[in-house]
């Protein structure tokens, strides 16, 4: 005598269980999983853009007038250490306002 065989997912035997055969119109598709969901709005990631845009064009301002000597009489050597950081700040805060990006473009930060 053969030993049953069990399904190990279930613990089901074999022998009991129930199989049914699909209809030969069924192509195994549903026309639900090719319906493309509207993209998530990464909330965060854009206050961060925000965010990093203005304090960098706050610091690149002051560089600029500590450069031109406005705020302060020392010169340049408080002003362009100020105006590197606002230029590395500024940028990625100013990246997603070109022309043809999107949404999909921005980290969500796996929300």
């Amino acid at each position: 005598m053969m030993p049953s065989h069990t399904n190990l997912a279930t613990g089901i035997p074999s022998s009991k269980v129930k199989y049914s055969r699909l209809s030969c119109t069924d192509d195994g598709y549903i026309d639900l999983q090719f319906k493309k969901s509207p993209p998530k709005i990464p909330y965060k990631a854009i206050a961060l853009t925000t965010v990093l845009f203005f304090i960098g064009a706050f610091l690149i301002i002051i560089g600029s007038l500590l450069l031109a000597g406005c705020i302060g009489k020392e010169g340049a050597d408080r002003a362009f250490p100020v105006l590197i950081i606002g230029i590395l700040v500024f940028l990625p805060g100013f990246y997603p306002c070109y022309w043809g990006y999107s949404c999909n473009d921005v980290p969500d930060f796996d929300d």
